[in-house]
């Protein structure tokens, strides 16, 4: 991982033409988001609030879970002794059953995927707001994300994009 920001990094030095550097000082820093989140206080609240949401969920799929096995239990009980016509509605209820268990796994890691980027967003706007402020007060160009490899702080520059547009006659 540090190999590939450092390689970034001599990529992005090498970039620049070297009257730019006789005229501007790039000043180069680095950040670990991950362990900046991990330390934030915000953290433990958001984390026990998403272990008690996921709680609540899985009781949910428990108490589904429990009465597929009661009734799968009691079909098989009596499933010899039960006309055609009996026989196929169980088997027709415990299917449906099967099916809005699996649905409502599906959704309920949705759900738990939507609550923990609901409770994280706030500390990775505080975070992200902390790095531009800390490298404006100290005079980085640039800021690179170590847990991610991502630039974080960079200077205004250009789009180049209508230019590489035209060059690829788009």
């Amino acid at each position: 991982m540090k190999k590939n920001i450092f390689t970034l990094i001599l990529i992005a030095l090498t970039l620049f033409p070297a009257a730019s550097f006789a005229q501007t000082k790039l000043k180069i820093g680095h950040v670990n988001s991950n362990d900046l989140l991990i330390m934030m206080p915000e953290r433990k609240t958001a984390e026990t609030s998403l272990q008690t949401f996921a709680k609540s969920l899985e009781e949910q799929l428990g108490s589904m879970s429990n009465e597929y096995e009661k009734k799968l239990t009691e079909y098989q009980t009596n499933a010899k002794v039960m006309a055609d016509p009996v026989r196929e509605a169980k088997e027709e209820e415990l299917a449906d059953l099967e099916r809005r268990i699996r649905d409502f796994q599906v959704k309920a890691q949705q759900s738990i995927a939507k609550k923990e980027e609901e409770l994280m967003e706030p500390m990775i706007e505080k975070a992200n707001q902390a790095i531009n402020d800390v490298a404006k007060e100290n005079g980085f160009t640039y800021v690179f994300d170590t847990a991610s490899g991502s630039l974080l702080v960079f200077p205004d520059g250009d789009d180049i994009l209508p230019l590489v547009k035209t060059k690829l006659g788009l």
